[in-house]
């Protein structure tokens, strides 16, 4: 055990502790991990792109091996650039030695049990015993400023130097990730798709965010995918196509059992990826001079939440014709018409694509599947 300095306090019935944790408590007790999803996104942003600047006083090799990249952490991407300043500032302070490096409180949260001993019966202040392992820790609020100590503890040894830090003790993990949402969605403006993600699997439980979250995965991971490596998950990477607006538009459908309800609807969520993944093959094949040019917008948001719009439409053409929702040639006959009746150039960027809307698109398509010979309405 390691034991330091705290106070325990309590809001809303919930207990947690102000400590003083040392750089050493901090360097040992404290892991640091990012949201990712296998290959698609890596642990510092910024960081392997370009050449190491001269002016870094940070190993970067050393500390990229130290972040964690999983999916079932809840930080975003560590950026290299805020790290540089950190570091440098820490330089400053330690060299002017007139103001302290990190006088704001980190929030951590630890992954068992703590014990905390009063220095007398009834009082809030006492010693807080920390299980000695590694990585026990695990920082809500404060990573940067945190992974920036790691990074310049050489230059702080033999320095007096402890860091306030507010530890919570075994928060259930839906209330980690809301608290940390709630911290960082406005003042650092956490974007969308990294909400997304995090909503969609691990704050809210929400079962319709998290089937059109994995409809988005499987559509960026997958090979055969039509959009494969071109999302943006978490809002990063090399992809064009933005992963919320997606998202949002089936969490939607899901929400107002556009698939069918009941036993049907459940089944539905098991093959969508399969479906929407042929379903976006198909789509590409019959526009595949817009889908493959440069000039043209049907990957853009709106065109791809146009067509995730009209797929329940799609699914009830396939029921009447009693085909396997799944079944990659039946999409394909199903959606022939849009070829005849929309074609290519109306997704030519500068052309027909002008001041087009979901709503918009949406209708033409249902029409088309509708009048697929072109009648009138």
């Amino acid at each position: 055990m390691i034991s330091v300095a705290a106070i325990r306090m309590q809001q809303f019935g919930v207990q947690f502790y102000q400590a003083a944790l040392t750089a050493k408590d901090i360097d040992k007790l404290v892991r640091f991990e990012v949201l990712s999803y296998g290959e698609q996104a890596q642990g510092v942003r910024g960081g392997r792109k370009k050449a190491p600047q001269p002016s870094s006083k940070v190993n970067w090799d050393l500390l990229e091996r130290r972040i964690a990249a999983n999916d079932k952490a809840y930080q975003r991407q560590i950026i290299r650039k805020k790290i540089d300043e950190l570091v440098q500032y820490y330089e400053q302070c330690r060299q002017a030695r007139d103001l302290p490096s990190i006088p704001g409180a980190v929030i951590i949260s630890c992954d068992e049990s703590l014990k905390f001993e009063p220095t007398e019966s009834g009082s809030s202040v006492g010693t807080l015993k920390v299980p000695e392992r590694e990585g026990i820790l695990r920082a809500i609020d404060g990573q940067h400023r945190l992974l920036a100590l790691h990074a310049d503890r050489d230059r702080f040894e033999g320095e007096d130097f402890t860091v306030p830090a507010i530890i919570f003790d075994r928060l259930p993990e839906d209330h980690v990730v809301q608290m940390f949402v709630t911290i960082n969605a406005k003042h650092t403006r956490l974007n969308a798709s990294h909400l997304v993600s995090l909503s969609g699997r691990q704050l809210y439980r929400d079962d319709n965010l998290a089937a059109a979250h994995d409809i988005v995965r499987a559509l960026n991971d997958r090979e055969d995918s039509p959009l494969y490596g071109e999302i943006k998950l978490l809002g990063v990477g090399r992809g064009r196509v933005a992963q919320a607006p997606l998202a949002q538009e089936l969490k939607k459908l899901f929400a107002a059992e556009a698939f069918g309800s009941g036993r049907k609807g459940d089944a539905f969520r098991e093959e969508s990826k399969k479906f929407f993944v042929n379903y976006l093959k198909q789509v590409a094949q019959i526009f595949n001079a817009a889908w493959t040019g440069r000039k043209y917008s049907i990957k853009s948001a709106s065109a791809l939440r146009a067509f995730v719009r009209v797929a329940p439409d799609v699914i009830r053409r396939l029921d009447q014709e009693h085909a396997d929702r799944t079944d990659f040639r039946a999409i394909g006959r199903v959606i022939a018409p849009w070829g005849r009746r929309i074609g290519d150039l109306r997704f030519e960027t500068q052309g027909a694509w002008k001041q087009t809307t979901v709503d918009q698109l949406a209708k033409e398509l249902r029409l088309a599947l509708q009048y697929p010979e072109g009648a009138s309405v």
